[in-house]
């Protein structure tokens, strides 16, 4: 019997999931925002990443622009995950 895995469950409004605009399509995404210390703990930075569903979404292109939960953001570098059908992005706020 084939395994047939449901992304859907982790992209949704009622859990950690966020509206998002890219190209002319809407769908569902995961912000996080993790703070990494650099400079011996002199600076603090924030990072953003986006988490969506490959299949949902055009391709995501460096200097793209992708509206997360209302706010802009310019795409820096995105990447698929394992098995392609995830892809993280990673973002700096405009």
């Amino acid at each position: 019997m084939a395994f047939t895995e449901d992304l859907s469950v982790f992209f949704d409004l009622q859990g950690f999931g966020v509206p998002v605009a890219h190209k002319g399509v809407t769908g569902i995404g995961i912000l996080d925002m993790p703070s990494e210390m650099l400079a011996d703990g002199v600076v603090l930075s924030t990072d953003y990443k986006l988490t969506v569903q490959s299949g949902v979404f055009n391709e995501f292109l460096s200097g793209d622009t992708v509206t997360v939960d209302g706010a802009s953001y310019k795409v820096r570098n995105p990447s698929l995950v394992d098995d392609g059908k995830i892809t993280e992005v990673m973002l700096m706020k405009v």
